[in-house]
């Protein structure tokens, strides 16, 4: 099947046919975690919309090098170059050494992305492991011109840049406009420019995580660790980099500045931004009080929550919604979501329990497949794709229920279309799958006690085995092999 995938791109504010630099092979950088707390839903969120974009290039046929930092060094309260860093700070509140803080919120990043089914990058590289690199860049950028050097700190000079380059093309951003809504700089400010930016800082003394240069002693600024590893990992200019929304206007703006003062190139080729999170129609943040961290939307240990959800019932959530979407939180959204999801998990659960038929009468197959490659192939419109999917449940229902027929031979192709587009590429799984022998044992005696029921003439306990089994989400069908049940 040919297919002509195109994205939207924000460095041009439209979409554009897919064509990687290098055929058959795509470079893929996303901006990953600061890991001096839990990652946050809206993390989350952007982790795992690139997990589908990661998953349908690779069912595509291309050779995918996935690459998404880890910042465990240089992260300023506030990214305004100033402030305590976020790791020291951390390490001083929990009396620990800021590795640890990095050790302890890299794990549970790790462990939450599990949960979500994400499949890892292909190399995630740390701040504080490239710190030669992001000399060497700094360095470069200096004999180029583009920065200077002020009493042990490096600052780009964003007025040099603007003279050859365009400073605003991703976010198309009045440069008049920044400026006058910059602080003017005060009699002890280093910087030249008002949007001039730290590349590498001087250390003070208290400060814990600093490293040796030709600067003197400090670490380095937030913006040029991606610069430096997508750099290494992905060459001067890659086909992908990803990221939130909220990057966009300051860290990938300085990121795409820095690679050209360096590189003479622009990094990436597309650029991809996933939108915000919202919470009842309101935007999500700590400082609201409507934040909850993923650990509490699968408990439901949250005032604004009224139970927990599975993992995969939250990642089915997310992908309801196009990742250029805002994305709304809202008990009544994730109750949707969850029977929606349960719907279709139950759904391929029957697959096993058809019987076929010479015949099939159901439609056609390929029809079905092509607007399923369709969607993805619009921007990964995973939106559109769980539509098709859901009249493929209705179709296995009918056929289930004696209402349409199929063959054997669609039977399988229809068990690969679901695998390939279910699992493969959504990324989902059947989360609710326990101890399946032990619960089939355990429902054949219900079923059993119900027929005895019925064999009795006992039509109310008969009844009240299906509606208490129901209520609970298990699903009788009685047919002429006997009585079957599957998860509703």
């Amino acid at each position: 099947m040919e297919h002509n995938l195109v994205l939207y791109n924000t460095l041009t504010r439209k979409k554009e046919k897919f064509v990687p630099i290098h055929p058959n092979m795509v470079g893929m950088y996303v901006c990953g975690p600061t890991v001096y707390s839990d990652v946050h839903l809206g993390n989350c969120r952007t982790f795992v919309s690139f997990d589908l974009i990661f998953r349908y290039l690779v069912h595509l046929g291309y050779k995918v090098r996935y690459v998404r930092n880890i910042t465990d060094a240089g992260h300023l309260e506030g990214d305004n170059d100033e402030g305590d860093d976020k790791f020291a700070k951390k390490a001083k509140l929990e009396q620990l050494e800021p590795m640890e803080i990095v050790q302890k919120y890299t794990i549970g990043f790790h462990d939450v992305l599990r949960m979500f089914n994400t499949i890892p990058p292909s190399i995630e590289p740390t701040a504080t492991g490239h710190i030669s690199e992001q000399i060497e860049m700094v360095q470069q950028i200096i004999d180029n011109g583009f920065a200077y050097e002020v009493n042990g700190t490096v600052y780009f000079d964003v007025e040099k840049y603007v003279k050859e380059y365009n400073y605003t093309i991703l976010t198309n951003r009045n440069l008049e406009d920044m400026l006058n809504n910059t602080r003017e700089l005060g009699g002890q400010d280093e910087k030249r420019g008002r949007l001039d930016f730290a590349l590498w800082i001087k250390a003070k003394p208290e400060h814990i995580m600093r490293w040796p240069s030709p600067w003197g002693v400090g670490f380095p600024g937030w913006h040029i660790e991606c610069s430096a590893m997508s750099r290494k990992y992905l060459g001067d200019q890659f086909d992908i980099h990803g990221g939130g929304m909220d990057l966009a206007a300051t860290h990938h703006t300085n990121e795409i500045a820095q690679s050209e003062a360096c590189n003479h190139t622009s990094p990436a080729k597309y650029w991809m931004h996933t939108n915000m999170l919202t919470v009842n129609g309101a935007r999500m943040s700590k400082s609201a009080g409507n934040g909850f961290l993923p650990g509490e939307l699968f408990t439901g240990d949250h005032k604004l929550l009224n139970r927990g959800y599975s993992p995969m019932a939250v990642r089915f959530f997310m992908l309801q919604a196009h990742y250029r979407s805002t994305l709304d939180f809202s008990n009544e959204a994730l109750e949707a979501a969850d029977k929606g999801y349960k719907r279709l998990m139950a759904a391929i659960g029957l697959l096993d329990k058809i019987v076929t038929s010479p015949k099939s009468t159901f439609g056609n197959l390929e029809e079905i497949k092509k607007r399923s490659y369709a969607a993805m192939d619009d921007d990964f419109n995973s939106p559109v794709l769980i539509a098709e999917l859901f009249e493929v449940v209705r179709i296995i229902n009918s056929i289930y229920d004696g209402k349409l027929t199929i063959t054997e031979g669609d039977l399988n192709e229809l068990k690969d279309y679901l695998s390939a587009f279910v699992y493969d590429i959504l990324g989902l799984k059947d989360d609710q799958v326990g101890d399946t022998d032990n619960m089939d044992d355990l429902m054949q005696i219900i079923i059993n006690l119900r027929n005895e029921a019925k064999k009795n003439k006992d039509f109310v306990t008969s009844d009240r085995i299906r509606e208490h089994l129901t209520a609970v989400g298990i699903q009788l069908k009685d047919s002429k092999d006997g009585t079957l049940w599957n998860k509703i």
